[in-house]
């Protein structure tokens, strides 16, 4: 077996767990001919077993390209897993750029020409003599079996010069043959390149009702990028996702650690989160009125029918009675409250909720909540500022929320 190519050091810091970097490779992911699924999977799956995901990429069908990705690759990353560009046409180079950037030539692996032989054999068909490139393995290397396909993977350890080392996994591009190699063969040789057993688990919390920035300067010390668990803030039309991060011996490990900040989180913003994980507002809201055996009618001429849709399509949408949508009519607040009392008595349900263009001589743009039970009506008025794309599921949110909001405890 020849020695292990090795490279400079770039400088990166170590990490307190694997670095790891997926690599797409195909013509059709990087004109957008098609979505690459296959990341997120992988992503995902790497995750699970411990490993800190730092870089996604995609390259095209260029051998030079793919040469300076796998390079980069190695010098950054601890465990690198690749998919795409294993097949017998001119246009597959994974196995060249591999055997390229570790510096070493490719070889034939006799027990992979010959499963391939049977394959075709088993379908009664000769193998053409491409399909023997698919047998090379840069050196050193050694072949992942691939028992759906003709395809094997490549799985091979290039050695840095400040004692580490960079494994990589190549894999076919094609799911049905990708998934299964990664469950038989990769996943357990990435749990035996840990030190000690180590997982990795995020917790997301959902909140509404402020800016990003807004909520950040509400808890600037939990998004500090050195602490641990991790914060992250994403935005996603108007709902706020937090995610925590955490890293450990197992599950209940992580776990552990992200309670301290959850609980530090909810007590800072308060009625913000609304839910958590998957969670949105129309479950919520639904589930809280299921618990007290009430129901909700809307009436809505500003979501363009999604406030509808989306409680007709959550899980326990049986506490939705029924939902009016008309085209965009503005309305004052008298007319939003008795609007809001009359949707509710004609349907029999305990509360009405009605979501219009609000009327009136408002500065900007704006949008009236108005919220009607046996006991009280009441409305809000909001400007509406979010970026047209996200005009309609901000207001169907807003008034998801003031309804959240009312059927609180306290209120």
């Amino acid at each position: 077996m020849r020695p292990a190519a090795t490279f400079p050091s770039y400088g990166f810091p170590q990490a307190s767990s694997m670095r790891g970097e997926i690599i797409a490779i195909g013509d059709e992911l990087t004109t957008g001919q098609r979505l690459d699924t296959n990341t997120q999977w992988l992503a995902e799956r790497l995750t699970d077993a411990g490993v800190t995901v730092l870089y996604h990429t995609t390259v095209a069908d260029d051998l030079r390209a793919n040469i300076d990705v796998f390079a980069a690759a190695i010098q950054r990353a601890d465990v690198v897993v690749a998919t795409g560009g294993l097949g017998p046409t001119a246009d597959d180079l994974t196995r060249d750029a591999l055997a390229a950037a570790a510096g070493v030539p490719l070889e034939l692996d006799e027990d992979s020409l010959v499963k391939i032989e049977q394959m075709f054999a088993s379908r009664g068909r000769e193998m053409p003599e491409r399909n023997r490139l698919q047998a090379m393995v840069p050196a050193g290397a050694r072949p992942i079996p691939n028992e759906h396909g003709t395809a094997p993977g490549v799985e091979m350890r290039v050695d840095r010069p400040d004692g580490t080392a960079c494994t990589l996994f190549a894999l076919p591009g094609v799911p049905a043959e990708m998934k299964p190699m990664w469950t038989d063969t990769v996943l357990p040789a990435v749990n035996a390149l840990h030190p000690a057993p180590r997982t990795i688990r995020h917790r997301r919390l959902k909140c509404f009702g402020v800016g990003e920035s807004q909520l950040e300067a509400m808890m600037p010390d939990l998004i500090a990028r050195e602490r641990e668990p991790l914060v992250g803030i994403t935005v996603h039309k108007a709902t706020i996702t937090l995610r925590m991060t955490a890293s450990g011996a197992d599950g209940a490990e992580c776990l552990a650690k992200i309670a301290p900040t959850e609980q530090e989180i909810r007590d800072k913003l308060g009625v913000l989160v609304f839910g958590e994980e998957d969670e949105e507002l129309q479950d919520v809201v639904l589930r809280m009125l299921r618990e007290r055996g009430e129901r909700l009618a809307t009436y809505d001429s500003a979501s363009g029918g999604l406030l509808a849709h989306w409680l007709s399509q959550a899980d326990v949408s049986e506490a939705f009675a029924n939902g009016e949508v008309c085209p965009p009519a503005p309305l004052g607040a008298d007319q939003a409250e008795k609007l809001a009392e009359h949707t509710r008595l004609a349907e029999g349900a305990e509360y009405g909720l009605v979501l219009a263009p609000a009327g009136g001589t408002q500065e900007v743009p704006s949008i009236i909540v108005a919220v009607a039970d046996a006991e009280r009506v009441q409305h809000n008025v909001f400007p509406n500022l979010g970026h047209p794309d996200i005009e309609h599921d901000r207001a169907a949110k807003l008034a998801l929320n003031e309804l959240r909001k009312r059927l609180m405890p306290g209120e």
